[in-house]
Order: C-alpha cells, then sequence, then structure tokens
C-alpha cells in the first residue's frame, strides 16, 4: 500500500475516551472547524455547537461538538431569497446527513494531524429533546453526532476492519458466500479478541432473552456478537426515531 503522512495518519485513527486536562487553543478548535467547514457537500447543510464543559461533555473532554443536519439555516437563506422549501423532509434529511457527516470526518481527520482526537457519539439522534435544550436548537434541526475531542491520555490499538474481498466488490457486488462470510467474522473477531477489547471495557450486551442460555464470556465474546445483539435487540420499533424526527418538527410524512 502507498504509504504517506495523511494515508498514515488515516490509517492510525482509533477512537479516544480519555483525555488529558490540556484545553485546545482557539486557533486549533477554529483550524479544526475551518476544514470541517471545507469538506465536500450537497447544499452545506451541516453545522454545529461546541460545547466547552469538560464535566458534562463525553469522556470529560476539553471540548464537544454536536454536529448538526441544519434545515433551518438554509430555509433562512431561501427565505430571504424569497423562497419555501417544498423539498421533503426525508429528502432534505438524507443530503443534509450526509453534509454533516463529511464535516464531522474532515474534522476528525484535521484534529488528528495536531494531534487531538476524538469519538464518534452515534446515540445523538436519540437524544434529540435534551440537545435541543442544551444547543438551543430551532425547529428543523436534527443533531447527528456528538463528538468529543481533545489530546489523548491513552493510545489503544487501531481496531480491525473487514478483509478487502468482504468489502471491495469489483464492478457487481457478488454473493457472499459462508467461506467469505466466516473468514471476514474471524477477521474481525481474532483482531478484538487478540487486543481483549471486551474484555477490558466491560462490554457485553445481555440477551433480552432470558430465557435463552448465555453462552459467551469475554474470552470468546467479540465484534459480531456485539453488533450482531444491537441489530437484533435494540431500536426495533421505527417509531422511536421517527419520535425524534417530530420532536425536530422533521416528520418524515412531510
Amino acid at each position: 500500500m502507498i504509504r504517506n503522512e495523511v494515508i498514515d495518519s488515516l490509517m492510525s485513527r482509533k477512537s479516544i475516551r480519555n483525555y488529558t486536562d490540556q484545553v485546545p487553543t482557539e486557533e486549533e478548535i477554529l483550524t479544526v472547524v475551518r476544514a470541517g467547514q471545507q469538506a465536500p457537500f450537497a447544499m452545506q447543510l451541516g453545522s454545529l455547537v461546541i460545547q466547552r464543559n469538560s464535566k458534562t461533555n463525553a469522556f470529560n473532554a476539553p471540548i464537544q461538538f454536536v454536529i448538526l443536519c441544519d434545515l433551518h439555516r438554509m430555509e433562512k437563506v431561501m427565505e430571504t431569497r424569497g423562497w419555501q422549501r417544498k423539498a421533503s423532509n426525508i429528502h432534505s434529511l438524507l443530503f443534509g446527513m450526509q453534509d454533516a457527516a463529511y464535516m464531522a470526518q474532515n474534522m476528525v481527520t484535521a484534529a488528528e494531524s495536531l494531534g487531538m482526537g476524538s469519538c464518534f457519539i452515534g446515540a445523538a439522534p436519540y437524544m434529540s429533546e435534551k440537545l435541543r435544550e442544551d444547543c438551543n436548537l430551532p425547529d428543523h434541526v436534527f443533531p447527528l453526532v456528538i463528538l468529543p475531542m481533545g489530546f489523548p491520555a491513552e493510545n489503544p490499538p487501531v481496531r480491525p476492519r473487514y478483509p478487502m474481498e468482504f468489502h471491495l466488490f469489483e464492478e457487481k457486488y457478488p454473493e457472499l458466500t459462508e467461506e467469505m462470510t466466516k473468514k471476514a467474522m474471524a477477521v474481525m473477531d481474532d483482531g478484538y479478541l487478540a487486543q481483549d477489547y471486551y474484555k477490558n471495557a466491560g462490554f457485553m450486551i445481555p440477551l433480552a432473552d432470558k430465557t435463552k442460555e448465555e453462552k459467551y464470556t469475554f474470552d470468546n465474546y467479540s465484534w459480531t456478537e456485539h453488533i450482531s445483539r444491537k441489530m437484533v435487540q435494540w431500536s426495533t420499533d421505527p417509531d422511536e426515531l421517527l419520535k425524534q424526527l417530530d420532536i425536530c418538527k422533521l416528520p418524515l410524512s412531510k
């Protein structure tokens, strides 16, 4: 694989959940934000709120960004032009989420180049009511992700990824055979087990069905079982997320 400073930074990226007390300078913060702003966009529908209270920020990070899918700001621009948005909420949200995600990834990469670390917290959409209150969010603004950031007080290993043949498909999507699937699962599971990731973190999702026997311990519980349990036991009711959109005045029926 080709190596250079940018590639090395991307390949060594990891989530940081333990930060020093050092607070990034305003120049460092603005550099990260400006780099995020320069990301590709469809309609520049991403914005953000910075939170500076380490006592309430995730992992006690010195700073934290709430990454927003922001239709309100675009509507103000349109209003000035004499227009009113007619595009459906689902259409607008789809492009807004892309814009916000590209922006957030640029910020993470910029922060890494300045010696900082971060960790994406994907539960933000389910915290809409609290984030609306904390950040004074107007209607038509949807929180996409929370991004704590600061200087690392830890140096965890890079986590595994699927093998390339399970990730890059030539021209057409292939049939995923049992052999291919098991090989990819082994790469993920063996990699996480070798790092004692779930054992050290104490992460194991309990079985919701108490009649089922728990067959896993931290000696064999790993990534594919963990993610499978999330996909089986969590967020099974679509109304759970639709309610969050309603809170932000973005019902998908419009």
